[in-house]
């Protein structure tokens, strides 16, 4: 135990030494976590149980990326992805994994189970990274990022059926229809507890908690909710970043929500850092000698056609453009998949060697991935111009002073613009969907701009500390708290108006300092008191 504690001192000496310079350099710090695995391991010999005791605290790095981002994704708001995440992330998955069945049946020998194994290993990408650069770069509801998180949140669920798929190749004692059965009973055991369960108990526990007022206990509670979900959840046979989902949508619609964020988010981050060591500890660096040959081939072979799949797949329901960014965040295999072929190996599914480069290739794919995010934008200029309308479109007027910006132009913000034309005010609209901005602009409505008004950068370019007023009418409720966030962080006396639905997003809205929250039911309802008396008077 000392041994492992003291190892684990060195590592972290390393990453930060290697990290204070990749910082300087503009190098992710996933990069530093991986080299400072791999050369710690090289260095010293690690016993078994020392390598699983830092796999299960490192497993908790994802168990609480995936509890953040369930936070993110109330039941309501996983509806409105089901095209995202079942319909494009099932033919990612089960399209890309049956081709690689196909390859690894003919360029690599295996046999069917062997292939079927590799094949759907490959099709995963890497949570970690993946939504931890869309997380920082706050690229979550771009388009892209919304398409990415969907297809990453199948492959998520994908993975138990891939486990289980090891689970009936190697079985001697179990019918396939008993372990079919038992894993859905499980399913729901764990569904029920968890989330129907949490609905109802998780609320009321937190208001007894917050009493305390006690930022420690608060914490600790928060915790104790993310790990007993998770032990739960892989004790009925399913991964603990299942169960810590899970949670963090049970918790998705209630007041505590950005709290328990905020709050997580280091020990989040710290967690994901030793994740990445254990990652690099896994490369014995000897296989780069002995199979370096066969690595490289098969690390340039598995990124193209992963990334020409994706993009060949996505081209035909969304923009190019987007399908060509998503392709750039998805081309990489991700960290369960080394789990993957962890299992298929102790169960004699795949050879050591095999393994061995594999987990390399993978590896090395994880690599690359943060370097080609951060330049995304500029990869798909190289391959797909922005035609010119789209630029006319987009942000142009930094000049603008004593103006209103209104943000959405649904009904609410078509109303106003009329009325501010009619009244000959200044207004500018920002609205990120094109088919919403070709159609005004072709109705004459030249003042609105293709903008996210969800990044803090668009609204400094339109001068958000010099508006008559801002007005929010966007019906996103996600989009609709990032954009009030970004308004509050620069200015709090900035005139805010806000349109929202219920008492519940005016409580969270004016719980950021906005003072004008308008709730629509209850000036209807007001609206239609008033014409009844008027009607009875009359």
């Amino acid at each position: 135990m000392e041994h492992t504690l003291l190892i684990f001192v060195f590592t972290l000496a390393i990453a930060t030494v290697f990290n204070v310079f990749f910082k300087k350099l503009d190098i992710p710090t996933v990069i530093g976590y991986i080299l400072s695995g791999l050369v710690i391991s090289s260095i010293f010999q690690f016993a078994q149980d020392s390598k699983e005791m830092l796999s299960h605290l490192a497993e908790f790095g994802i168990v609480f990326l995936m509890f953040t981002i369930g936070l993110e994704f109330s039941v309501k708001h996983l509806k409105s992805m089901k095209k995202e995440v079942f319909l494009f992330g099932g033919l990612q998955v089960f399209g890309s994994g049956l081709l690689f069945t196909l390859l690894s049946t003919w360029i690599l020998g295996l046999d069917t189970k062997s292939s079927i194994v590799v094949g759907f290993a490959l099709s995963l990408s890497s949570t970690a990274i993946v939504l931890k650069f869309l997380n920082e770069k706050k690229a979550m509801h771009s388009a892209y990022g919304r398409v990415t998180l969907g297809i990453l949140l199948f492959q998520d669920l994908a993975v138990i059926p891939i486990l289980l798929m090891i689970s009936i190749f190697t079985s001697d004692t179990q019918s396939v229809s008993m372990l079919l059965l038992e894993t859905f009973a499980s399913a729901m055991v764990v569904f029920f507890i968890i989330f129907i369960g949490g609905k109802h108990t998780l609320e009321p526990f937190f208001n007894w908690i917050i009493s305390s007022d006690s930022e420690e206990i608060f914490l600790g509670t928060v915790i104790l909710v993310v790990v007993s979900a998770s032990v739960l959840a892989h004790f009925f046979g399913f991964s603990f970043s299942l169960g810590a989902f899970l949670a963090g949508m049970t918790l998705a619609d209630t007041k505590y929500r950005y709290r328990i964020e905020s709050d997580l988010v280091p020990f989040r981050d710290i967690l994901l850092g030793v994740f990445f060591i254990t990652v690099g500890m896994q490369i014995n660096w000897h296989s780069f000698i002995d199979y370096g040959e066969t690595i490289a081939l098969l690390f340039v072979g598995i990124i193209l056609i992963k990334g020409l799949f994706i993009f060949g797949m996505l081209r035909f329901f969304i923009p190019n453009r987007t399908a060509i960014k998503t392709s750039f965040a998805l081309f990489q295999v991700g960290e369960f998949s080394l789990a993957i072929f962890a299992l298929a190996t102790a169960h004699h599914l795949i050879d050591d060697r095999l393994n061995q480069i594999m987990i390399i290739t993978i590896v090395l794919s994880m690599i690359l991935t943060p370097f080609v995010l951060k330049n995304i934008k500029r990869l798909t200029d190289i391959l797909s111009q922005e035609p010119e309308t789209f630029k006319e479109r987009a942000l142009v007027g930094a000049s603008y002073r004593q103006h209103i910006i209104i943000c959405g132009y649904g009904p609410v913000g078509q109303r106003l613009a009329k009325q501010f034309k009619e009244k000959r005010i200044l207004y500018v609209v920002l609205e990120h969907n094109i088919a919403i901005v070709d159609k005004a602009r072709a109705e004459g409505e030249s003042t609105i701009f293709l903008a996210n008004a969800g990044q803090k950068m668009v609204l400094e370019h339109f001068n958000v500390n010099e508006t008559l007023a801002i007005i929010v009418t966007i019906e996103n409720p996600i989009q609709m708290q990032l954009i009030c966030e970004n308004i509050v962080s620069f200015d709090k006396d900035i005139h805010c108006i806000v349109k929202v639905v219920n008492s519940a997003e005016k409580s969270l809205i004016e719980g950021l300092g906005i003072r004008h929250v308008l709730n629509g039911k209850e000036l209807v309802a007001d609206r239609l008191v008033s014409e009844a008396l008027a009607c009875q008077l009359h």
